[in-house]
């Protein structure tokens, strides 16, 4: 459970994605805050179902919970979601096809679930009336631009992906619907997200796996990438706060980060002090879509939101230890 900073008054709250990383800890704080929460998640298999499963078993402890499994496409089960005894306040859109690479070699997927899911939410949010629309975005947005720390007014936005160009695509929809329909509309950029239940295709999972079972991690280039690694909790936080946002115009983008840049480099040696041991390292060319750095400037989320991280790279990683212990050796009950 992570608890935090305070959080708006108690509504009903539908969250897309709520049984994945993110959306899994989003969740757990708003049910133990006494939300209502209606979740959509279609338990993509680009990992595990049974991940997913283990993320949100919690939930259903709680009366206020609802499950909707199916995806955003599905209008139907929009319809299911919308229509509640007690209307949503809050739409909190986290679901995506997530991952740089996978996008370029199926980028009509992409853009079905990132662009056509968040416009049919959005027509879906005005058409019930719902008073704030917070987006779930991403650092890719800013591609390479070389001004860095990267700040949301005046940067310049360069998608390299056709992910990272799904997320902006989604943005600016989200924009024209705040200017159009008077929705408010919160887009929030997400910068390399850390921590317990972190997804298994992304790099800290996989290199905690291969290293504690002594098998070669892939390095794409030499190690001098940057990425500013931001801990779950603090994002939460973040997302908690910009529910309760009271401030700026009805379309307002916040850069969700750590405002620290951590090299590959020193990330993989953080984690080889976490596990007590030596990662063999396989290196590989630089990837396609991926970018040199990312680099947060959380300014205006610190002045609107109160947002503060406060998780050390180190923290973030002896939690995410802890955690994969424990599912490991759940696993090997099971």
């Amino acid at each position: 459970m992570i608890t935090s900073s305070p959080s708006t008054t108690p509504g009903h709250a539908l969250v897309t994605g709520g049984a994945g990383f993110i959306g899994s800890h989003l969740v757990d704080r708003l049910l133990a805050e006494g939300w209502q929460v209606t979740v959509i998640d279609d338990l993509d298999p680009f990992y595990a179902r049974s991940v997913k499963e283990r993320n949100c078993a919690g939930h259903f402890a709680y009366a206020g919970h609802r499950m909707l499994e199916g995806s955003i496409l599905d209008d139907a089960l929009l319809e299911r979601a919308f229509n509640s005894d007690r209307p949503i306040t809050v739409v909190v859109h986290l679901a995506a096809k997530a991952g740089v690479r996978p996008s370029i070699e199926n980028a009509m997927a992409y853009h079905q679930v990132n662009v056509t899911g968040t416009l049919k939410l959005l027509e879906r949010a005005r058409m019930a009336k719902v008073p704030h629309f917070v987006l779930a975005s991403s650092s890719s947005v800013y591609g390479v631009d070389p001004n860095v720390p990267w700040r949301e007014a005046g940067a310049l936005l360069a998608p390299i992906s056709p992910y990272a160009a799904t997320k902006l695509a989604a943005e600016q929809f989200a924009q024209v619907h705040a200017r159009l329909h008077g929705m408010q509309v919160t887009a929030l950029r997400f910068f390399t997200v850390h921590g317990p239940r972190q997804r298994p295709d992304l790099a800290i999972h996989k290199f905690f796996k291969s290293i504690l079972n002594g098998s070669p991690i892939t390095q794409y280039g030499d190690g001098s990438t940057r990425r500013d690694y931001t801990f779950v909790g603090d994002i939460v936080n973040g997302v908690v706060a910009a529910m309760a946002r009271s401030k700026g115009e009805r379309y307002e983008v916040y850069n969700l980060g750590n405002s620290e840049t951590i090299t590959l480099a020193r990330l993989i040696a953080s984690i080889e002090e976490v596990t007590g041991r030596k990662a063999i390292i396989d290196r590989q060319p630089e990837q396609p879509g991926d970018v040199p750095q990312t680099f947060a400037d959380v300014s205006k989320a610190q002045r609107d939101l109160g947002y503060s991280p406060s998780t050390p790279l180190r923290a973030g990683l002896e939690a995410f230890h802890a955690w994969y212990m424990q599912e490991h050796a759940a696993k090997q009950v099971g």
